[in-house]
């Protein structure tokens, strides 16, 4: 009776062990709700009061981030993105795309300027993140708060879970111990949040690299910083800023 009282607790502590590995999502989709406040993004710009009234006060657009241990592919939801409002003039959201190879430390963007779709390449920036104390569920995940900051002085607040493997996140964020699920800029107005994660048995094949028909050669990029610096407003931005807000991190 005792020996098989041993062998029941044994079999427990296998049983409790192979359910706690399978919490771990090594492949997988998670859908995002990004969200801006257009109103107070364009408060500091001069339009009449009474026409930001009428505008919507969100942009709200939905968000795909599929994985596996090693490479990310975000992109638009399919006919569910909506652009609205002035802050969208210079970038047209519903093609973008990035793919990130974590193994490599490289990102490859697809960014939409003035009409034409650009491959940008670059390596996966690396945050100063200070991981906090406080906790939150966010599409059933309990996530750990985090705060980095982004251009020296714009700061950024994040939720992350250690349930998934890849250490990725929505637009390109990274650098956390798992993927963030909760992203927030103040300066921007702007909001990520997961809605739904789907765990895979194996890699999705829609981890592709993006096309795109023009890439970041010298001479495309003379004419875009070029088109930039002409229609931006600010005639004192140097090339090698607008160069740097072309391969920021947002779409």
């Amino acid at each position: 009776m005792k020996q098989t009282s041993v062998i029941l607790f044994f079999l427990g502590l296998i049983f409790s062990s192979v359910r706690a590995q399978q919490v771990f999502i090594p492949n997988g989709k998670i859908n995002f709700e990004k969200k801006v406040n257009v109103q107070r993004s364009l408060a500091d710009i001069d339009i009449p009061d009474e026409a930001k009234e009428r505008m919507q006060k969100y942009n709200v657009s939905s968000w795909e981030l599929y994985f596996n241990q090693s490479t990310s592919l975000y992109k638009p939801k399919k006919k569910e993105t909506e652009n609205t409002g002035m802050m969208f003039m210079f970038n047209s959201e519903a093609s973008n795309e990035l793919y990130a190879d974590y193994s490599k430390s490289k990102r490859l963007m697809k960014k939409n300027y003035f009409g034409e779709d650009y491959l940008l390449h670059d390596t996966i920036p690396v945050l100063d993140w200070k991981i906090m104390h406080d906790v939150r569920t966010i599409a059933g995940y309990e996530c750990r708060k985090a705060i980095g900051r982004i251009n020296d002085t714009v700061y950024v607040v994040a939720f992350y879970t250690d349930e998934i493997l890849l250490k990725g996140g929505p637009e390109g964020f990274s650098g956390l111990p798992g993927m963030i699920l909760g992203l927030a800029i103040p300066r921007y107005n702007t909001t990520w949040f997961a809605t739904k994660v789907d765990a895979f048995l194996t890699s999705d094949a829609e981890i592709v690299e993006p096309k795109a028909k023009k890439a970041d050669t010298e001479k495309e990029m003379k004419k875009i910083i070029e088109i930039f610096g002409r229609y931006s407003g600010d005639k004192k931005q140097k090339p090698e800023d607008i160069k740097k807000q072309l391969y920021g991190f947002l779409l």
